[in-house]
């Protein structure tokens, strides 16, 4: 199955949604965020590199509880802002 290359917009959103989860994370553990959300490090790891710029819903709503946000707070903070 070929993957559809993803847009900058795409991208973009991903490194806002990795840079929002790591600054969330605070001086917890990777490792003890993902154990909490039961999705691997590396899992983890790739999202907040940007390196999963379009993780699976369940995943980000799993973090996100792990990390006290709410997905209405997810959801503002990475859509584009208007110009």
């Amino acid at each position: 199955m070929v993957r559809t290359p993803l847009t900058p917009e795409e991208r973009e959103r991903g490194e806002r949604l990795g840079q929002l989860l790591r600054e969330a994370r605070g001086g917890r553990s990777m490792t003890e965020v993902a154990a909490q959300a039961g999705v691997s490090a590396e899992t983890l790891r790739k999202i907040e590199t940007g390196r999963a710029p379009t993780p699976a819903f369940f995943t980000v709503a799993a973090l996100a509880g792990a990390l006290g946000l709410s997905m209405d707070e997810l959801v503002a903070r990475c859509a584009l802002v208007a110009a």
